[in-house]
């Protein structure tokens, strides 16, 4: 990572306040381009296309990273929220951007894109194999509009767009809220509030026999950093750190950090969601460079550490 490819730059980062978004800015502030413009949902709605083509104006790179975003609870509830929000920004950004002569359009989509029955690990080439697991699908498959744009966009126009496809992020400042929070806060909330109760047990969704793959988020936001700087292709790329979990293990884990001494009980009439994920993370290495650098242990301490102390 370079101070001098982004000292001359003017930067959107769309998102920019929230969990990946922050941290994205929190590095790329450290090095030091012309400007980094972050637009707020209450005052620049980027379902509206005026605010897109306002918020391009001037711009060399766009990061979006904005996005309506659940756990599967909160999915299920509001697929055509999900789908309509995500769809419309991603759109009419993109095509605003390319209309304003934007320079580099990095686009960060999400996991959920996958089929739900994909070959472990996930390959980039298996994207399109297969449906999105049912409860992601309506927000899985609008962000993954946005590598179909890109890449349209990058044969009729020559638009330099690039679509990444990060893992479940996980980290200090993660949306703790219940309603709407994936699973690691989940738990871990679900966990401290048990404790400091006294409860004897703690309800999980599911069988605990699905899998995970986590990132956590400041290894994600190098990742962004890094291929904003030197991928310049259309191929999408996964972002992980090609470390599977199972939920009962995680559990397990996040009870032991925390300190709960009562069991878990397990609820299998709540899905479990896609059955496994882990991504293929080679492309990001060889490409520019990425390998997540931060163990699962440490980083969920670390988590645990910051909820724990802000809560």
């Amino acid at each position: 990572m370079s101070d001098n490819f982004w000292k001359d730059k003017s930067v959107l980062v769309t998102g920019g306040s929230g969990f990946l978004g922050s941290n994205v800015v929190r590095l790329l502030s450290k090095f030091h381009p012309k400007e980094i413009r972050i637009p707020r949902s209450e005052k620049q709605d980027l379902r509206k296309n005026e605010i897109c083509k306002e918020v391009v104006k001037g711009i060399n790179i766009v990061i979006h990273m904005a996005a309506k975003v659940g756990g599967i609870g909160f999915n299920m509830k509001n697929p055509g929220e999900l789908f309509y929000d995500n769809l419309i920004m991603g759109v009419q950004l993109m095509e605003e951007a390319r209309a304003a002569g934007v320079e580099k359009f990095v686009g960060v989509g999400t996991i959920c894109a996958y089929p739900k029955f994909t070959p472990v690990p996930f390959r980039e080439e298996d994207l399109w194999n297969g449906y999105p697991e049912e409860t992601n699908a309506p927000y899985g498959l609008a962000k993954k509009m946005l590598l179909v744009q890109a890449q349209a966009y990058r044969v009729q126009y020559n638009f330099n767009a690039i679509y990444l496809l990060p893992t479940n992020l996980y980290g200090p400042e993660d949306n703790f809220n219940p309603e709407s929070s994936h699973v690691i806060p989940a738990l871990i909330k679900k966990f401290v509030d048990a404790k400091e109760r006294g409860d004897s047990f703690v309800p999980v969704w599911g069988t605990g026999k699905a899998t995970r793959e986590f990132v956590y988020v400041e290894d994600c936001a190098e990742a962004i950093i890094k291929a904003a700087e030197s991928y310049n292709k259309g191929e999408p790329i996964n972002i992980g750190s090609s470390v599977e979990i199972s939920i009962k293990d995680l559990a397990d884990m996040i009870q032991k950090i925390v300190g709960f001494k009562g069991k878990i009980v397990w609820d299998i009439t709540k899905p479990d969601g896609q059955p496994r994920r882990k991504l293929d993370v080679a492309k990001a290495e060889s490409e520019f460079n990425f390998r997540s650098s931060t163990s699962f242990e440490e980083g969920l301490k670390k988590t645990i550490e910051w909820y724990l102390r802000t809560k």
